[in-house]
């Protein structure tokens, strides 16, 4: 009998697998729900609207608050290997811009990591973000341009900016005037979800 059970769980590991493909985010402090609850961030409003209209998939947030392309590219494959998601929403590149790193190696590094996700035959959201006027034009011309030359040259959806409609009303943000409030976090969900409902499946 024993032996029945087993064979019966081996033939159907592949269906179970198969009803619930994974959404692996990978980002930052945006994305990590930093300064407020994890339960109110717009990762788990993600999760819990694919649920609410029928997706059966499931959200785990790689996030971690201060991370740049380069810490995120280092620990991608691990994440890869161990979720293989079904779909990877890159939200890294915040820190390299607001560090003033090199903007070459942030395209370089996002890259990479959207040629890995795609390799391991995942599917590639990624996402944009603006710099603050203070960083110079031509800094930040380039920041948002490097957004979209990995658009154009991988061919994968872009949110244009996740804080659209957010970042410009002081009232919807925390006092450090860079991370959303807690209420705000619906419209943040609300400027990715146009692009990842294409990629979905029922």
């Amino acid at each position: 009998m024993r032996r029945i059970l087993l064979l019966v769980a081996l033939l159907l590991a592949p269906v179970w697998a198969a009803a619930a493909p994974t959404i692996l985010v990978m980002g930052d402090s945006l994305s990590a729900a930093y300064g407020i609850d994890v339960s109110q961030g717009w990762v788990t409003l993600l999760q819990e609207r694919l649920k609410a209209q029928g997706y059966d998939y499931t959200v785990v947030n790689s996030s971690v608050s201060g991370e740049t392309s380069g810490g995120g590219l280092t620990r991608l494959p691990q994440d890869l290997e161990q979720d293989k998601p079904g779909i990877v929403i890159l939200e890294l590149g915040a820190n390299d811009g607001l560090r003033g790193l090199s903007l070459k190696t942030m395209q370089d590094n996002l890259g990479r990591m959207i040629a890995l996700s795609s390799k391991s035959r995942a599917k590639v959201l990624l996402v944009g973000m603006y710099l603050p006027p203070n960083y110079g034009p031509d800094y930040t011309r380039q920041f948002g341009g490097a957004y979209r030359a990995l658009e154009k040259q991988y061919k994968v959806p872009l949110v244009p900016f996740l804080l659209d409609g957010v970042a410009e009303h002081r009232e919807l943000m925390q006092a450090d005037g860079m991370h959303p409030l807690a209420g705000a976090e619906y419209r943040v969900l609300a400027n990715v979800w146009p692009h990842l409902l294409p990629l979905l499946k029922k």
